[in-house]
């Protein structure tokens, strides 16, 4: 293993420490220190909006903030999949409408990153299904996309889901939650056919009721403590 990579590994592996540390000693008062450390978007080639739903992860930190007594910075910054600054989070949200492309480089540095310790959730904002699954066969050529069943720990953290909530009804069909693991580690969530991070947009943005944005806050809250715990 190259320096460099071990280097990737000891901070992702620091900064999940920091999130076990911190939810331990100060649970229930994080209004003193808010702002530790910071989720990031994808920012992919292809000409899909990577920048759709700019109000759902500051959304969903303030909702997990509150809640799960975390203490994420607000400010929520796009990062390139082929940046060295991915190792920066030890989390990173992806969404969209249309077309993925990610290029050699991208896709080992994309893979370097989950083996490293971090944790890629991409929620399909209708229309990417068909292009982000042959996109993740580039990253992972030898590890296919497995649907999780209802009873895995994922749904079950902070708030009890009997598989995921359907947000928005898209093509009609059931959501979905698949997952790609290595070596037992759930490295990469994708969500399907139930639109969470819309749900977590603010409420104005798709005039969806409060128990269907609750829904969508809470699932997203169980994918956050998930990421940090495993």
């Amino acid at each position: 293993m190259k320096c460099c990579e071990k280097q990737q590994m000891k901070t992702l592996a620091m900064k999940k420490i920091l999130f076990l540390l911190f939810t331990t000693l100060f649970f229930g008062n994080f209004s003193k220190a808010q702002g530790t450390y910071q989720l990031a978007v994808l920012k992919y080639n292809g000409g899909g909006d990577y920048y759709a739903n700019p109000t759902a992860l500051p959304n969903l930190i303030s909702f997990c903030n509150q809640n799960l007594a975390t203490n994420i910075s607000k400010d929520v910054p796009y990062v390139e999949v082929g940046s060295q600054d991915l190792f920066l989070y030890p989390m990173v949200h992806m969404t969209g409408h249309g077309n993925v492309v990610f290029s050699g480089e991208e896709s080992e540095n994309l893979r370097k990153y989950m083996l490293a310790g971090g944790f890629l959730h991409i929620d399909d904002n209708y229309g990417m299904d068909e292009f982000i699954r042959v996109e993740l066969k580039k990253v992972f050529p030898n590890n296919a996309l497995v649907e999780l069943p209802f009873d895995h720990p994922i749904f079950h953290q902070k708030f009890d889901f009997n598989g995921l909530p359907k947000i928005h009804e898209h093509d009609g069909k059931r959501p979905q939650a698949f997952g790609i693991i290595i070596d037992g580690r759930l490295v990469c969530l994708y969500t399907v056919e139930t639109d969470l991070s819309d749900g977590w947009e603010d409420a104005a943005v798709h005039n969806d009721t409060a128990e269907k944005r609750k829904q969508a806050l809470q699932m997203g809250a169980n994918i956050l403590m998930y990421a940090f715990m495993k």
